[in-house]
Order: C-alpha cells, then sequence, then structure tokens
C-alpha cells in the first residue's frame, strides 16, 4: 500500500501566515542588519507595562501556589474581575462562570469560531478586517464572507450590505469596533442597528472589543451586547489586556459566551493549552483591578500621534486619508498611485506600492491585500513621536516621485 505522499495536513497548509507579523519581523530583521528601518507594522503600544502589574507578577512569581496547575478555563479571581470590569466599562452583567480565560485574544477568535461554526457555515467578516478572522473561520470549518466598507463608507457597513450578503448558511457576523485595521468605530445607533439586524435573523455575532478604551474625537465605544441586551444569548464577547495595559507579551485574553459555549470552548481548551500562564494572569487581575490611569495617559499619546500621522499623511498626493477614530492605525486609500511608476517599479497594487516603501524609504506598512482588497496601507501610530514624524517624512519624499 502507498503512504500518503503529503506531508503537511491541508487543513494547516492552507493558512496564510500573518501578514503584520511578517512585516514586524522583516522590519526587524532589516534593523538587526544595519538598516535604518521605521516600523509602522506591529499592533503594539510601544509603552511598558504599567509597573504596578509588573510588581504583581513578581510577587505572584515568587508564590508557590502559581507554579502548578490551576483551572483551564481561568483562575476564579480573575474570572471574576473579568465580570466587574465588564460591568463597569460595557454596563451589563455577567456570570463570571460564562468567561474564559484564554492565551491572548487570538485563542480567544479561534475558540469563538471553532466553539458555533460547522463545516460550511458562512460567517459575514466586514472589510477591512484583521487578517487572523478569515484563517479562524476557515480552521473552524466555516466558508468567510466578505462585506465591504471603503474609504468612501469610512470602512463602515451597513445592515443593508449585511442583509445582502446574508444567505441561509449564514451562521455568525463578525463585529470589530473600534477597528484593526481602519480605526473606524461605530456609532451607538450603527451598532445598536446591527444587533437588531443579527437578532431579527437569529444571527451569532462575535464581538471584538480589544480596543474598547481607545477612541478619540467624538466617537463612542458601544458594546453591542449593551444596545441590545436581547443579543446576549448569541454573542461571544472577546477582549483582553494587550492594547490597553500594553502587555501584548503577556498572553490574556478572554471570551464571554452563553454557558452552552462557555462549557464546550471550555472542554476544548483543557485539550489545547490548559491554563494560561498563572503570573500573567495574577498581572492581568493587577492591571484590570488598577484603575485606568495609565491607559488614559497613554491614549493621550496616541491621540496626538493620530493627528500627526493623519496631517503629514494628508499631504501625500494621491493617497486619500479617513481619519481614525479609534485604535491606533491608520489605513489610507492608495487608489490615486497605483498604475503609476516609482523608481522603475510599477505600481499596480498596494502590495507592490508597501514593497518599494520598504526597500526604497527603508518604511515598513503593511498592504491593503493582508485585510481585504488591494488598494490600501495600514501604518501603526503605536510607535515613538521622532520615529513618526521620520518614517511618514521619508514616505513623503519617496511617493513624491510617482509618476
Amino acid at each position: 500500500m502507498t503512504a500518503p505522499t503529503r506531508r503537511v495536513s491541508a487543513r494547516l497548509g492552507a493558512i496564510a501566515p500573518s501578514a503584520t507579523l511578517a512585516v514586524d519581523a522583516k522590519a526587524k530583521a532589516l534593523k538587526a542588519a544595519g538598516r535604518p528601518v521605521i516600523g509602522f507594522g506591529a499592533g503594539e503600544p510601544d509603552f511598558p507595562t504599567p509597573g504596578f502589574v509588573v510588581d504583581a507578577a513578581i510577587a505572584a512569581a515568587r508564590d508557590p501556589k502559581n507554579h502548578r496547575y490551576t483551572p483551564a478555563a481561568g483562575l476564579p479571581d480573575l474570572k471574576q474581575v473579568i465580570a466587574t470590569k465588564t460591568l463597569r466599562d460595557s454596563g451589563y452583567e455577567v456570570d463570571p462562570a460564562n468567561v474564559i480565560v484564554t492565551n491572548g485574544g487570538k485563542q480567544a477568535v479561534f475558540q469563538s469560531f471553532a466553539s458555533i461554526i460547522d463545516p460550511g457555515d458562512e460567517v459575514l467578516l466586514p472589510a477591512p478586517y484583521w487578517t487572523t478572522y478569515p484563517e479562524a473561520v476557515s480552521l473552524s470549518g466555516g466558508v468567510p464572507v466578505e462585506v465591504f466598507a471603503g474609504a468612501d463608507q469610512g470602512y463602515l457597513v451597513s445592515v443593508e450590505q449585511l442583509e445582502q450578503a446574508r444567505t441561509e448558511k449564514t451562521k455568525a457576523l463578525l463585529f470589530c469596533s473600534p477597528s484593526n485595521p481602519t480605526g473606524a468605530v461605530y456609532s451607538p445607533e450603527q451598532t445598536k442597528a446591527i444587533g437588531e439586524w443579527a437578532l431579527e435573523h437569529g444571527i451569532w455575532v462575535i464581538t471584538d472589543e480589544i480596543y474598547e478604551h481607545l477612541t478619540y474625537d467624538d466617537a463612542v465605544f458601544s458594546p453591542i451586547v449593551r444596545a441590545v441586551p436581547d443579543l446576549a444569548e448569541q454573542t461571544i464577547v472577546i477582549n483582553g489586556v494587550a492594547k490597553t495595559y500594553a502587555m501584548t507579551g503577556w498572553r490574556v485574553g478572554w471570551m464571554i459566551a452563553p454557558a452552552d459555549v462557555t462549557k464546550a470552548a471550555a472542554n476544548f481548551q483543557s485539550h489545547l493549552t490548559s491554563n494560561v500562564a498563572n503570573v500573567s494572569q495574577r498581572a492581568a487581575i493587577a492591571a484590570l483591578e488598577g484603575g485606568l490611569e495609565d491607559v488614559h495617559l497613554m491614549r493621550k499619546a496616541f491621540d496626538r500621534r493620530r493627528t500627526t500621522m493623519v496631517s503629514m499623511l494628508s499631504e501625500i498626493e494621491g493617497l486619500t486619508v479617513p481619519t481614525p477614530k479609534g485604535a491606533f492605525y491608520a489605513y489610507p486609500s492608495v487608489s490615486g498611485l497605483l498604475g503609476l511608476t516609482l523608481r522603475g517599479k510599477r505600481l499596480t497594487s498596494s502590495a507592490d506600492l508597501a514593497a518599494v516603501i520598504l526597500e526604497e524609504a527603508e518604511v515598513a506598512v503593511v498592504p491593503g491585500e493582508a485585510f481585504g482588497p488591494s488598494g490600501y496601507l495600514r501604518l501603526s501610530y503605536a510607535l515613538g513621536d521622532d520615529d513618526l514624524v521620520e518614517g511618514v517624512s521619508r514616505m513623503q519624499s519617496l511617493l513624491a516621485e510617482a509618476k
């Protein structure tokens, strides 16, 4: 009998690598090689984790009770704190038993889809979307269905677009506000309308609220369960400490779901990873109980950088730059540059443009292809003010040569 020739499973072989992490890794490799690369690729705050959180982790590391296995779904103390934090920040009550602590938000994303999606189920993905969403849907056997809203719509999909994309196979909607990669924020009225539409049609909502505390100007974070309370039994909430408390490396996220989904996801996690590192969980408790003073200082810095970036990018001919109202990303349309030539290279896509910017200006940006249609760039402004100005200045000089 002939042995199977495939060495890697078709399921895993079909996964595209994370484009954002790939850009960040390439930028770091070039810097290590001595090139003065400035990276706008990584979506993580450049601030250190608040000192009181680090102190709590040090104390936890010395406590032998944290040296052992703990419940796979999370420390009971942390689950209670997450429930308390949800009431404080989102305005509704959750049972701590319906909270699962995960290894970062990514695990929560995957487990959410894995918990409710069967082969062939369709998941509506408002685009531009975070690069991991469609891969998590596909790994769960589902079919990602892109619903695109461009710069002319402020990157906000409408109920009418969602309804047009809905079929009898539609099982869930991914909802992310504030948005990665665009920085768009749905208004309370838009959020309520989308929630009521999902409730009417029995569609699950997986809502990623990781950027809840990063809004600017008149934008208001509106939790979809607070907007439509009856939606709670068909909603999974994803969140974590990474973006709010500058804790991307600590790997603590969570999902909040109805009891039956929580039971299934917790069983899955017990086989997949077991508990999140206890020291990180203790640090997360300290962060969530410690108030939002440090968060407000970081948001003030992000707001300043946002203003600078949007102003400087808007000076580049060929770019359309909607003002982001949340998160820490700008997402300009570069359609005005496509078809032009830059330093001997024909720009046929935003991937082409990003490659030229990296090679010629030594600036790393993520092309729109990572998040949906071509024709856009994502730039994170979660980096130092001086590097931000230098990086965009290099882009201004380079792109002025396009003709």
